[in-house]
């Protein structure tokens, strides 16, 4: 297919944070908050340092090999299994809940870009070998996030039939009608509809929960490449990480730790997390609520469960599968099972890792290189015809609307609208009169301004009505704007936080994935602009 790539610098988007962009910048103000830079150099360091954090091997290896028994067999996945059981074998690993249907775009572009990131990795380490793990956060109970997608224009809402706790662990048996009406607006028809069908079809109706389900959609579309797809809700894992999940529900360890790493960042940056004094929820069948302390015993919230300390010990030593870390444990927790040496986050990932190194630091777990995960924009044919007719580049299609609008009417319309060079001659006059005023009596001051505010005030008027003037006789032009924006960015927003990749599957298939991957330049972070250039 005839495909042309364009990149940008996530600051020229002006869709990306100030920390998101002094991140990839290195600004001083961020280095004490991350141990290895998101480069070559980083990286690097990262892999050397790696060696001195040992994590089971043995108890990862195993419980990979029995969630994959009743996953279709990809030499790429068995050969990486393997090796995980080698010292000089590291995990690039990303991180995402089960979203339905994979959810959004950026969710198949983290994975994509944790594959390719090892691949690069392996070019340039030969005598070691990388190995992608999608970690699935399946102990999520988000079912409003988890459980919409769209497809096209329309929106999928899953009710769950009621269930409630860990999405991971809900029954997918209620999902058959949403999968049956999704059905109905797919296409075209071929080969790729016939395997997408397929692949939902295997994925949602042949497995009982939505983790599996999950485990099993993400190995039919990315298993070829090698890539790992881990449900770290296994007591085996857990075990590894207890006496960190005791030290929170007895000491609060991590509250006080990072609540002094959140201070000194929010002197500068948003804080996208904050943490608790127990950062642990409680999960068992249907449940998944937090845990607190108060008069002596740990409550389970909205339920009649507690403990007292010595149970609360017998319960995590013989269930530790029913303690489920929060965002402020969870990436430990996954830097302690994995040999991990980068994470692939998107922009708010980003932030709320860079609140965490002391924590790290204080348990002596290993901290990753923290690596953004590639945005992209793809641009159909249609849309790409729309954009050279009104002739913008690919960076002004990021513009707001209104930008966009004016700088047309300015190129394009019969008349000249703006009012920027009377206003500064009237500027000039306005400010004599006042000197003229403020010299003959002083108490005049006070009124010329107000009579100059008053006539600057009306010409801005005078402008936005030749504005709408000029608008009226372009009309047909200005609504193709308008077109182009909000295809391109729905809901004023990247089109990867709104789509899902099902559209771009039917339309190329597997090579979809391959073009993502072959475009990714993990050291060289930019925004990726994919454009069908059939026009």
């Amino acid at each position: 297919m005839p495909i042309q790539f364009h990149y940008l610098p996530y600051s020229d988007t002006g869709y990306f944070s100030n920390l998101v962009n002094d991140y990839l910048n290195q600004r001083e103000t961020l280095k004490p908050f991350y141990t290895f830079a998101p480069d070559v150099k980083g990286m690097q360091e990262a892999i050397e340092a790696r060696s001195k954090y040992p994590v089971d091997r043995s108890t990862l290896v195993s419980v990979l090999k029995k969630q994959y028994e009743q996953l279709p067999v990809y030499d790429a996945v068995q050969q990486n299994i393997a090796l995980l059981a080698n010292e000089n074998t590291f995990t690039v690993c990303t991180a995402h809940q089960p979203n339905l249907m994979t959810g959004y775009l950026y969710f198949i572009y983290k994975i994509v870009h944790a594959i390719k990131l090892a691949e690069v990795l392996k070019e340039q380490y030969p005598d070691k070998d990388f190995v992608p793990v999608y970690y699935m956060g399946s102990e999520d109970n988000d079912l409003d996030e988890l459980g919409t997608f769209q497809y096209e224009s329309r929106k999928f809402v899953w009710q769950a039939d009621g269930q409630t706790g860990a999405v991971g662990r809900m029954s997918t048996e209620s999902l058959k009608p949403l999968i049956a009406d999704l059905f109905k607006l797919l296409g075209p028809p071929g080969e790729n509809l016939d395997a997408l069908k397929e692949i939902i079809e295997r994925s949602y109706l042949q497995h009982k929960t939505i983790a599996d389900a999950t485990q099993y959609l993400v190995n039919e579309l990315f298993g070829r490449y090698g890539l790992i797809v881990l449900n770290p809700d296994e007591a085996a894992l857990k075990k590894n990480y207890v006496a960190i999940m005791k030290e929170d529900l007895l000491l609060n360890t991590a509250n006080t730790i990072v609540s002094e790493q959140v201070a000194q960042l929010g002197e500068h940056y948003k804080i996208q997390a904050h943490p608790r004094p127990i950062n642990l929820f409680y999960l068992k069948d249907q449940l998944r609520e937090r845990i607190e302390k108060t008069d002596g015993y740990w409550h389970v919230l909205n339920t009649d469960i507690r403990w007292n300390e010595k149970e609360l010990m017998a319960e995590i030593d013989a269930y530790p599968e029913r303690f489920s870390p929060n965002v402020i444990l969870r990436g430990m927790f996954q830097e302690t099972i994995l040999p991990d040496v980068a994470f692939i986050g998107g922009g708010a990932e980003v932030a709320y890792w860079l609140q965490l190194k002391t924590l790290f630091d204080h348990y002596e777990v290993f901290f990753p290189a923290i690596h953004l995960r590639q945005s992209a924009l793809w641009i159909d044919a249609p849309e790409e015809r729309l954009r050279c007719q009104l002739q913008f580049s690919i960076s002004d299609i990021f513009k707001p609307e209104l930008d966009l609008i004016r700088a047309y009417i300015t190129t394009h319309g019969e008349g000249d609208w703006q009012t920027g060079g009377e206003s500064h001659a009237i500027d000039a006059i306005l400010g004599e009169l006042k000197q003229k005023a403020t010299d003959l009596d002083i108490t005049l001051k006070a009124s010329s301004e107000a009579v100059i505010a008053k006539v600057k005030y009306q010409l801005q008027v005078l402008e936005k009505k030749m504005l709408r003037a000029e608008k009226r006789k372009m009309q047909t032009q200005l609504l193709k704007i308008t077109r182009l924006k909000e295809t391109l960015f729905p809901k004023r927003g990247l089109q990867e936080r709104v789509g899902n990749f099902m559209p771009w599957f039917l339309n190329y298939g597997y090579e979809y994935f391959d073009v993502l991957k072959a475009e990714m330049h993990p050291f060289d972070p930019q925004f990726l602009v994919v454009v069908h250039s059939n026009v």
